[in-house]
C-alpha cells in the first residue's frame, strides 16, 4: 500500500473539503489512490457535510433517559439547522442513537468517539452522514448523566415535545421512602420547576465562589450608579444576595405548584424528610434548554423583502 502522506491528505482536503481524519480515512481505504478517495469521500456524503458544517444548528430536540431500575439519568441535546428536520424520522432516530450511547457512558466522555449502536462506525462518522443525506448541519452539542444512590431514584421531565427538559435525582431512607407516593410526586414536581424557573444549581453552597464575587460587583456596581453611600452597601449587597439565592437556587425557589401557599422546595423537602427519614433529599439535578446559548441569525426584514421582490 502506497503511503498516505501529509500532502495527500492536504490535496484531498482541498479537493472535497472534508475533514483532515476523513480524508486521511479515505486514502488508507483507497490504498492511496487520489481518485478512489475522492469517491470513498463523495459516497459518505462527507462533502456535503462539511459544507454545512458551519451553519447555525439551534433547533432540534432534547431528550431524557431514565434507567429501567430508576437508579442512572441521561440527557443529551442533538441540534439541527430547521424545525422541519427535527420531526424527521432520521433526525429522531438519530437522537434516540445518541441518548442510547450517553446511557451507556461516564459522564464526560466524547461520545463523538462511541460506536454508534448497530454499526462499526463512530457517533461522528454517522452525524457526518446524516448531515450530508439531510443537507443541513447535525450537531451532537452536548449531553449529562445522573446518577442516585442506593435507595434513590433519577426523575425526567420533558417540556414541549423535547423544547426543554431536566432530570432530577432524589435520595431516599430506604426502599419503601423511595416508593412513597408524596416523595415520587415532589420529584416529578420538581423536574418540572426546574424546567420552569430555571435555576442554576441545588442549594447556595454549590453557587462557585467566583460567580457569587461576580454578582457581588454587580450588586456594588448598580448601587453606585443609584448614588447609594458606600458605608451602607455591605448590609444592602447582603439583602440583593439573599433574594438572588432564592432565584438561582433550585431548594431556595417557590414552589410553582401551588403547595403550601408558595412554600419554598426546602422547606417542601424538610417536610418530607421528617416524614419519611433522614436521607430524603434531593442531590442533583440537569437542565437542557433547545439552543440555550447559540447565537442565532436575524435577519433585516427590510433586506429580505426587497430581495423577495427583486429590488
Amino acid at each position: 500500500m502506497a503511503e498516505v502522506t501529509a500532502s495527500m491528505v492536504k490535496e484531498l482536503r482541498e479537493r472535497t473539503q472534508a475533514g483532515m481524519s476523513d480524508c486521511k480515512s479515505a486514502l488508507v481505504e483507497a490504498s492511496g489512490d487520489m481518485d478512489a478517495a475522492v469517491d470513498i469521500i463523495m459516497k459518505k456524503g462527507l462533502v456535503k457535510a462539511a459544507k454545512t458544517a458551519g451553519k447555525v444548528a439551534s433547533e432540534g430536540e432534547v431528550r431524557t433517559f431514565v434507567s429501567a431500575d430508576g437508579k442512572r439519568g441521561a440527557l443529551v441535546e442533538v441540534n439541527c439547522q430547521t424545525d422541519f428536520v427535527s420531526r424527521g424520522d432520521d433526525f429522531r432516530a438519530f437522537v434516540g442513537s445518541v441518548l442510547e450511547v450517553a446511557a451507556a457512558s461516564k459522564a464526560g466522555e466524547d461520545l463523538s468517539t462511541k460506536t454508534f449502536p448497530g454499526t462499526d462506525k463512530t457517533v461522528e462518522l454517522v452525524r457526518q452522514e446524516l448531515a450530508g443525506k439531510i443537507g443541513e448541519n447535525i450537531v451532537v452539542r452536548r449531553w449529562d448523566a445522573i446518577e442516585a444512590g442506593a435507595n434513590g431514584f433519577v426523575q425526567a421531565y420533558v417540556h414541549m415535545g423535547g423544547k426543554n427538559a431536566s432530570i432530577v435525582a432524589v435520595a431516599a431512607a430506604n426502599a419503601d421512602a423511595a416508593a412513597n407516593a408524596d416523595l415520587k410526586a415532589f420529584a416529578d414536581n420538581c423536574a418540572m420547576q426546574i424546567v420552569a424557573m430555571r435555576p442554576l444549581v441545588l442549594s447556595k453552597d454549590a453557587v462557585p465562589a467566583a460567580t457569587l464575587d461576580k454578582q457581588k460587583e454587580i450588586f456594588a456596581g448598580q448601587l453606585k450608579e443609584e448614588g447609594k453611600p458606600e458605608a451602607a452597601w455591605p448590609k444592602i449587597i447582603d439583602g440583593k444576595v439573599a433574594k438572588w439565592f432564592t432565584e438561582v437556587t433550585l431548594l431556595g425557589q417557590a414552589n410553582v405548584w401551588g403547595e403550601a401557599d408558595g412554600a419554598t422546595i426546602e422547606t417542601i423537602a424538610n417536610s418530607l424528610e421528617k416524614k419519611l427519614g433522614a436521607g430524603t433529599k434531593l442531590t442533583g439535578f440537569v437542565r437542557f434548554e433547545l439552543g440555550e446559548g447559540i447565537e442565532k441569525k436575524t435577519d433585516d426584514l427590510a433586506a429580505e423583502v426587497a430581495k423577495t421582490i427583486g429590488n
